[in-house]
């Protein structure tokens, strides 16, 4: 036997990340007109769950929020991202995102939300601006301190889309290309001008692909929404849309005999109006978005099998009354229950030997699918030879 009682051959065999990894690169190869799903384990290992948080969700983008959360300067919200605990702030030029530790002691500076002319920690005092930068440390007199060293962190923040961005990456993407394609799709529907009305936090046990790839896939809405989205969406109507570095994209056209569900803006088409457009920024965004309607959920992968989930609505300016507002929640609310369903008891059986990747349907109906498979593949790829650089 060799060292550590394990047998040359079983040395010698892949981890089950580099297995996986492989599968992973072999499935996304597969051609246009022969497209695969991803196998069980990767939605179910934890290991592997491990190694996607150290990578592909570490160094990715994640949406964190709504511009007119934080409307004035010091307006401040506080979240954790993966190991990371954040403020997000109105600094008075865009909102920033500062890391939420004293740069004295690691105790956190601010909790929940509110508005701030500086943040104080409650452990020794130390106080920030809200643009991150020390102004004041009690008794603190060593020679060798250095108040200008002990600024809070800043991790890359961009604001697109009305929507707020945030990576943890020193090195991340570039957003506007990862996002090419989608810019110029979204530009008459003018986002940055919906104003949000709703959020929720959920839970669901899912693991965070499944719930993208959900999302993203019309080939359900006639099965798993008969009474909710079948009238407005039917699966036969949907249709692939653009896809770019770090995003996918379908239409939910609407039958011929159902009428648009409001105006939006000016700068829209009638077909336009006549439809549900939706959208996935990689990672961990997917949305859905018509002319009076902004429906967002960001995802937070907690494990293989639990993801945090906090979705938005949002409306087109003053177009939607209260009671419709309030109609349009309770849909929402009850489509995600549909799916958090779906999506909880296929978890439990993706752990069978059995899971090994199914065909997937045409590109209008699950060509999504493969697109978030294709960009999982290339981003582990490039990760990796980014590591050994």
């Amino acid at each position: 036997m060799a060292d550590g009682g394990l047998s040359e051959v079983e040395q010698q065999r892949p981890s089950r990340i580099t297995v996986l990894r492989k599968t992973l690169s072999d499935i996304a190869a597969n051609p246009l007109d022969g497209p695969r799903g991803l196998i069980g384990q990767h939605y179910v290992d934890e290991e592997y769950f491990a190694y996607e948080k150290a990578t592909v969700l570490q160094a990715g983008w994640h949406c964190v929020g709504r511009v007119d959360e934080l409307p004035e300067k010091g307006d401040y919200r506080t979240l954790k991202l993966f190991d990371e605990l954040i403020i997000l702030v109105n600094s008075g030029d865009g909102i920033k995102a500062l890391s939420n530790l004293c740069r004295h002691r690691g105790m956190p500076l601010a909790q929940g939300c509110g508005n701030a002319r500086m943040f104080v920690c409650p452990y020794h005092a130390w106080s920030y601006k809200i643009s991150g930068d020390l102004i004041r440390a009690p008794r603190m007199e060593n020679k060798s301190f250095n108040p200008e060293t002990c600024s809070l962190p800043k991790f890359p923040c961009v604001e697109k889309f009305g929507f707020v961005y945030v990576s943890l990456s020193d090195t991340p993407t570039n957003l506007v290309e990862d996002l090419k394609g989608l810019t110029e799709k979204l530009h008459s529907y003018n986002p940055s001008f919906y104003r949000l009305v709703h959020t929720a936090d959920e839970v669901w046990n899912t693991n965070w692909k499944c719930l993208v790839e959900n999302f993203m896939e019309g080939y359900h809405l006639s099965v798993v929404h008969p009474k909710t989205l079948h009238g407005y969406t039917p699966t036969e109507l949907s249709k692939k849309g653009p896809s770019g570095l770090g995003f996918t994209s379908y239409t939910a056209h609407y039958p011929d005999h159902i009428s648009s569900r409001g105006r939006g803006s000016d700068k829209l088409s009638e077909s336009e109006r006549h439809a549900s457009f939706l959208f996935a920024a990689f990672p961990c965004q997917v949305v859905s978005i018509a002319p009076p309607l902004l429906v967002s959920l960001s995802l937070l992968p907690r494990s293989s099998s639990r993801v945090d989930v906090r979705w938005t609505m949002s409306v087109y300016g003053e177009e939607l009354d209260a009671q419709t507002i309030d109609a349009r929640i309770a849909l929402w609310t009850e489509v995600n229950r549909e799916d958090r369903e779906k999506l909880e008891l296929m978890q439990e059986a993706l752990g069978s030997r059995y899971a090994n990747g199914g065909p997937l349907a045409g590109p209008d109906y699950e060509g999504t699918v493969r697109d978030f498979v294709v960009w999982l593949a290339s981003r582990d790829k490039e990760i990796q030879q980014k590591n050994q650089t």
